[in-house]
């Protein structure tokens, strides 16, 4: 019976090694392939195509709106336009601030940094990625008690992407730090 199953053309296991491929290759890579949210893309593409001709980073970037609309595919057409590297994570994988440090630490100068469910960030790493926005640099405290000290690192000029669904539950502080803010509506 083990011999005859192999002979199967037909079997009833799934083979996905292929479908996060698949998936890749359908998302819109450029503004004009991407389908829908017009006035948000009129927007972006004017904000890309000034920090292109000012040789600078593109500002930061709020996405927010229901679920399944396209924010986490809008942020790599972003990433595209601009011809730099993207890094992706979401708010919960963020755990403290060494988590955040690791993933600016590895940006290069114009690189996007993309948090989904930016709402979901603890606290303490929200209030760190304030001065790493505005300024580009984090300090961090190494050591404990009166061996402590604070450790500066200055950070490459970057542009973080945040999604969210609730923009509602973002801190002021951090909401103002994002220089664009788009409201994804429905098609």
């Amino acid at each position: 019976m083990a011999d005859a199953d192999k002979d199967r053309l037909v079997s009833g296991d799934v083979d996905d090694s292929n479908e996060a491929q698949i998936e890749k290759s359908l998302r819109p890579r450029m503004l004009v392939q991407y389908i829908g949210q017009d006035r948000v893309k009129h927007q972006l593409e004017v904000y890309i195509t000034a920090a292109k001709q000012r040789e600078e980073s593109l500002d930061h970037v709020l996405l927010y709106g229901p679920p399944g609309l396209g924010k986490t595919t809008l942020a790599l057409v972003i990433a595209n336009e601009l011809g730099v590297n993207i890094r992706t994570t979401s708010g919960p994988a963020i755990e403290k601030p060494g988590d955040l440090v690791a993933l600016l630490n590895e940006l290069h100068p114009g690189d996007v940094l993309f948090i989904d469910e930016i709402h979901r960030l603890p606290k303490i790493v929200e209030e760190m990625l304030y001065s790493a926005m505005e300024d580009f640099y984090i300090d961090i405290v190494v050591g404990q008690g009166p061996t402590a000290h604070p450790v500066h690192f200055p950070l490459p000029p970057f542009t973080l992407i945040g999604a969210t669904t609730r923009a509602g539950m973002l801190s002021a502080p951090l909401r103002d730090r994002f220089g664009i803010s788009e409201h994804m509506a429905y098609y």
